[in-house]
């Protein structure tokens, strides 16, 4: 039977997504690998920070993420009128609302981390005001290149990004070298940077995509045209997709708020156990950004056949991959974790967390995460909104506090509440998925 890509076409699209997926994980793990020889302090100031962090990133890439549902499905359609006008309106968005973010986030930094964290030791709180500044400042820069790759993606431009983010972790490793070891400057010159290369990334996909051989070039990018109707399509996904990940973040922050108050060495096996498990979900990210483009080509067409079938071949593969890789990191976890500059005793403590984690995005976690970008690349993004809010306020926070604060249970009952998490909605996006009801979504 012939489908809609061919297996070169998926392997060529793939493979860069997975690589991409690795190097921009490396991105935090080198922050918070790399400032560890400052001491847990900071360390924990690196994780909260990126705590707040991730939640804005999160709503980034919720607009990229509705811009590329909107620019495959066009693309599927062989509309390429509407795929450029997508890609401008985009990029408006997803800039005015970094540049808000910003600025307000700079004005009241330290009223963000008064509420969100409350009292902390003195040194992590001085580590954390160093680390912030220069990831604020960043925002715009990732924001459009979040954008910029996301457009790329759903045109199956994969090694370009690929490229990027090959550049921003060299200049990362390397700024971070210069400025923590050579400097002295801890946190803070993790922070610059981590801002240089988000710059330069940005710079690279902008130089990229501004010439007129691109298909969906973004010459004129300044000359618009804003296009109130295109605009509209874009927020029907991504208004859905940012309140899911914001709400869903801020529910982390308030769960990191209690893990704040188990100690320094509960925040930096936190840290350090989320940070080593990022791992096996690699081949998985990789293959989500994959699924989007893939699944929103097909619904471009109205191709329900092989939004099934694709579906069902990359949830393998998710599969087999993280197989791959969680063997030998259950093997080495003890050596990996004591990477981080954690005291033994710490180590010691982390080391069941880290394995029962990865043991968990083995087997729930391609249901929890993989299906629901199916969902999402057809237009189904208000159950996915509902379903993942409902759970993880019910599971993944009121049981993390219930562990914690009425059973008296250590940093582990974070862990055991997300896998209760994952577990509920990986279910119930599997009942969605069976019902067929995505197919009567329409978002072009």
């Amino acid at each position: 039977m012939s489908h809609q890509f061919t297996p070169k076409y998926l392997f060529a699209l793939i493979v860069p997504l997975i690589f991409e997926s690795l190097l921009n994980m490396m991105i935090g793990m080198a922050d918070t690998i790399m400032v560890a020889n400052c001491g847990e302090a900071a360390v924990s100031a690196v994780s909260l920070v990126d705590s707040i962090s991730i939640l804005l990133i999160q709503l980034f890439t919720a607009f990229s993420t509705g811009g590329a549902v909107i620019v495959s499905q066009y693309l599927g359609k062989s509309d390429k009128a509407n795929a450029t006008l997508s890609v401008r309106n985009l990029i408006y968005i997803s800039l005015s609302i970094a540049l808000a973010l910003s600025v307000v986030m700079l004005i009241f930094k330290d009223a963000v981390i008064n509420i969100v964290f409350g009292s902390i030791e003195k040194d992590v709180r001085s580590y954390t005001d160093d680390y912030f500044v220069p990831i604020l400042i960043s925002y715009p820069a990732l924001a459009f290149f979040e954008s910029l790759t996301a457009i790329s993606r759903s045109e199956g431009k994969t090694s370009r990004t690929m490229v990027a983010a090959i550049l921003m972790n060299a200049i990362n490793i390397l700024g971070n070298a210069l400025l923590i070891y050579v400097f002295g400057m801890g946190p803070q010159g993790a922070g610059i940077a981590s801002l240089t290369s988000r710059v330069i990334g940005c710079l690279f996909m902008f130089l990229l995509m501004h010439r007129k051989c691109e298909e969906l070039s973004i010459i004129g990018i300044t000359k618009g045209p804003v296009s109130p109707s295109m605009i509209k399509r874009i927020l029907r996904i991504a208004i859905p997709a940012g309140i899911e990940s914001t709400v869903f973040h801020i529910g982390k922050i308030i769960v990191q708020s209690l893990i704040a108050t188990l100690g320094t060495a509960s925040i930096a096996i936190n840290a350090v156990v989320a940070n080593f498990n990022s791992y096996s979900n690699i081949p998985g990210n990789g293959i989500n950004l994959a699924l989007i483009t893939i699944v929103g080509q097909c619904r471009g067409k109205d191709n329900f056949k092989d939004i099934r079938y694709y579906t069902r071949l990359l949830m393998l593969i998710v599969y087999i991959s993280t197989l791959i890789i969680t063997i030998p990191l259950y093997i080495l976890s003890p050596e990996v974790i004591h990477l981080y500059g954690l005291e033994d005793a710490t180590a010691t403590l982390a080391l069941p967390i880290a394995r029962g984690c990865l043991i968990a995005c083995l087997i729930i976690w391609p249901f929890a995460f993989t299906l629901p970008d199916t969902l999402k690349a057809t237009g189904d993004v208000k159950f996915i909104m509902l379903t993942s809010l409902i759970s993880m306020w019910i599971f993944r926070v009121a049981l993390s506090y219930l562990l914690v604060k009425v059973f008296g249970l250590g940093v582990e009952a974070i862990w055991y509440s997300m896998y209760a998490d994952w577990t509920v909605r990986g279910m119930l996006y599997l009942i969605r998925y069976k019902s067929g009801k995505w197919k009567e979504m329409n978002v072009i």
